[in-house]
């Protein structure tokens, strides 16, 4: 039977990542880089394709889990009627070498386990070549090789290694999985619990450095050290999740994948780790994404690459079923390709960010954003495909409207704070020229509500940034109006949509989750306009959707109460981390973004004392 999403959990090096389900299962493991192909199942629940079962034979009474305190070390205890096992996995964050350390402690009685070992390369169609040596067991397939250290003895039977053994109490039985290229030296044997002290150390001592003290903080830690664990860690690159084709409707079509990374993201997740202290992934994210970006304005991307590749191709994979049939399952995202206008104002609110918090500054920064704006100066009239990356006809979408406004009501605020150069008077003109047709254009009067796009009578949920960015105050009637409607329109069982889909606005059928992402900036947003109250029990929800290790999703199915999309999702526990600050105080986050960053952030620019 599948598992559903929220049964797995994320352990991971800080170059790659695997998912370890409830059962003892890993299902998802990739080669030491997040889009690499995949050396085990290309889909949770695909079996065929590759996994590593670490189990009891048996039947399992009860099987809890939780992470090591404050760690990316996970324990699962396993109650089974001859006694009680501890299963302890992780990935050492070492940077010369990538290991994942299973190791088996008896802690009650006597208890039968069984390990199967499944490794498929290229998506689940290439059948390594398996021999032992030198007491290992050694699979290659092309340019990919893995070797497993076992503590016990292991056999092939049908394309499979196995191993039966029994762990009672006080036993440890451990097994090491390396990944390393075909063409290199084996790497060195390590000692397996060293290893597992050796990450728990590291983790710990990053997760010290937090200076989030609010009410929150266990969650608010957990998003952090996900958020880590999504930080591909040679570039300062943060993918957006590790799977790809997790599918937004169980059975649907919009399965994407989401293994690499948004600057749409930018200020947000610059938010989050500034808001916590953590200025040094604060500058490697603000390098990557001017690494990513640099070129001519009108070739910036959507998304791009760990390390700022541009060509994205998506293409399907015909003999993969799907998680739970949800098919096509696709590598690549054509995303790429879109034209979303909205991202250059994420990119520069981003840099400015960066000056307003005291990050060092970057001399080359300030000429790279006034090229974007150069660009936008020409073509912040044309229609896009908006920030849902819509499939459908491009459009003149309100949102990605506001975010020009927001590039250059940014751009302004550098030359007035920081004594930059630039042609502020022709800025400010037309920053006024768009903020009126927005006004005139986005909002429709009889409804009293900003809408999806200039002509439009429906809306979405990136209308709730209106008064987090600033564009309008919260105590606005039109923002209040807009409030009401998203309410009105989006929300179920509590939480948000992105999109009422249409056909003529989106080529793909209907069906997904609710969004939980937008579900959070409606928390920002009743917090803003002073509901408070409302806007904590809102939080509280959707702390109470995340799973047994504090993770989350990108959407949620309140019917069928379970999670949805690729898994874990980075811009879900970003907004759960800015959310709670901005809960935790009355001066958080999203009233700095309203006053368009006139001020140092929350902290002064230092660690935050939230």
């Amino acid at each position: 039977m599948t598992m559903r999403i929220e049964d797995y959990a994320i352990i991971g090096n800080n170059r790659t990542a695997a998912l370890v389900g409830r059962n003892g299962s890993i299902d998802w493991l990739c080669a030491p880089r997040f889009d690499a192909p995949a050396c085990f199942a290309a889909l949770l629940g695909t079996s065929e394709h590759g996994r590593w079962l670490l189990a009891p034979r048996g039947a399992v009474r009860r099987a809890e889990r939780r992470y090591r305190d404050q760690t990316l070390v996970l324990e699962t205890d396993f109650h089974t009627a001859g006694g009680m096992v501890r299963v302890v996995d992780c990935m050492p964050a070492w940077e010369e070498r990538t290991d994942v350390v299973r190791i088996v402690e008896g802690l009650r009685g006597r208890v039968r386990m069984r390990m199967e070992l499944v490794i498929r390369g290229g998506y689940g169609v290439i059948v390594p070549w398996v021999r032992r040596a030198d007491g290992a067991l050694l699979a290659t397939a092309g340019p990919e090789s893995l070797e497993l250290r076992s503590g016990v003895p292991v056999q092939g039977k049908g394309f499979t290694t196995v191993a039966s053994f029994n762990v009672a109490r006080g036993e440890r039985v451990a097994f090491v999985l390396t990944h390393f290229a075909s063409h290199l030296p084996r790497p060195l044997p390590i000692d397996p619990d060293a290893a597992v002290d050796a990450t728990a150390r590291y983790w710990s001592d990053w997760s010290a450095r937090c200076s989030y003290n609010g009410r929150w903080r266990d969650a608010v830690v957990r998003s952090l050290i996900t958020l880590k664990a999504l930080t591909y860690a040679p570039t300062g690159g943060i993918v957006a999740a590790v799977t790809t084709s997790l599918p937004e409707s169980i059975g649907g079509v919009r399965n994407w994948d989401y293994r690499y990374c948004w600057p749409r993201d930018a200020t947000f997740t610059l938010y989050a780790l500034l808001l916590a202290g953590y200025r040094e992934e604060a500058h490697a994210w603000r390098r990557w994404l001017l690494r990513a970006a640099a070129g001519r304005p009108e070739d910036m991307q959507t998304v791009y690459g760990l390390s700022g590749e541009r060509q994205l191709t998506e293409y399907t994979l015909p003999w993969l079923p799907g998680y739970e049939n949800s098919a096509p399952v696709r590598i690549g995202n054509a995303a790429a390709i879109q034209s979303q206008l909205d991202i250059y104002g994420q990119v520069i609110e981003a840099l400015q960010l960066a000056r307003s918090a005291g990050l060092d500054p970057d001399a080359d920064a300030w000429n790279f954003e006034c090229a974007l704006l150069q660009y936008l100066e020409r073509s912040w009239t044309e229609p896009d495909n908006g920030i849902w990356e819509m499939r459908g006809p491009r459009r003149q979408y309100t949102h990605s409207k506001v975010m020009v406004w927001v590039a250059f009501d940014r751009a302004i605020k550098a030359v007035e704070q920081y004594g930059l150069a630039g042609p502020v008077k022709r800025w400010r003109a037309l920053r006024a020229r768009i903020h009126a047709q927005v006004c005139r254009k986005g909002y429709d009067a009889g409804r009293n509500t900003f809408v999806q796009y200039y002509g439009s009578r429906e809306v979405d949920a990136s209308l709730l940034l209106l008064p987090i960015v600033g564009f309008l105050p919260a105590e606005d009637p039109r923002v209040r109006g807009t409030l009401a409607a998203v309410r009105r329109d989006l929300v179920v069982d509590g939480l948000v949509a992105r999109y009422r889909n249409l056909p003529d606005v989106d080529a793909l059928p209907s069906g997904e989750g609710l969004f939980l992402p937008c579900s959070f900036w409606l928390a920002d947003n009743l917090s803003l306009a002073g509901r408070h109250a409302e806007a904590e029990r809102l939080f509280k929800r959707l702390l109470g959707l995340r799973n047994d290790v504090g993770l989350l999703a990108e959407e949620y199915d309140p019917a069928a109460r379970r999670q949805l999309g690729n898994f874990p999702q980075a811009l879900t526990h970003v907004a759960l981390i800015i959310t709670a600050c901005n809960l935790s105080r009355r001066d958080g986050p999203s009233k700095h973004r309203s006053r368009g960053m006139r001020d140092a952030p929350p902290g002064g620019g230092e660690p935050s004392r939230l």
